[in-house]
C-alpha cells in the first residue's frame, strides 16, 4: 500500500478538530472525511466514521499498528506542510 496524495481540505482554527483531509491510496482509492484533533497531549488522525446507537464506528482503518502509524505520520506530516507553506497559525 502506498499513500498517493493527501489533500488539506480544510483548517479549523478555534477548535480541537484541526483539520479535515482526504487520502489518495495506490492512485485508486480515496478515502475523505480524516479528521486531525488535537487531544490532550498531541495531535492524532481519526478516521471516517459514522454515529452508531451508543458510539461512533469508524467507515474505514488501518488494520496494524504499523499501518496505523505510517498513515498517521504521513497525514501529520502534510499537515505540518501545509501550514508550514500557507503561512496558517
Amino acid at each position: 500500500m502506498q499513500i498517493t496524495d493527501i489533500r488539506i481540505r480544510k483548517i479549523f482554527k478555534k477548535s480541537r478538530l484541526k483539520a479535515t483531509v482526504s487520502v489518495t491510496i495506490d492512485n485508486c482509492i480515496a478515502m475523505h472525511d480524516i479528521k486531525i484533533i488535537q487531544g490532550a497531549e498531541r495531535l492524532f488522525v481519526a478516521m471516517p466514521n459514522r454515529k452508531g446507537q451508543n458510539d461512533y464506528i469508524d467507515i474505514a482503518h488501518p488494520i496494524d499498528s504499523k499501518t496505523r502509524s505510517d498513515f498517521e505520520n504521513a497525514i501529520l506530516t502534510a499537515y505540518d506542510n501545509y501550514l508550514t507553506n500557507n503561512k496558517v497559525s
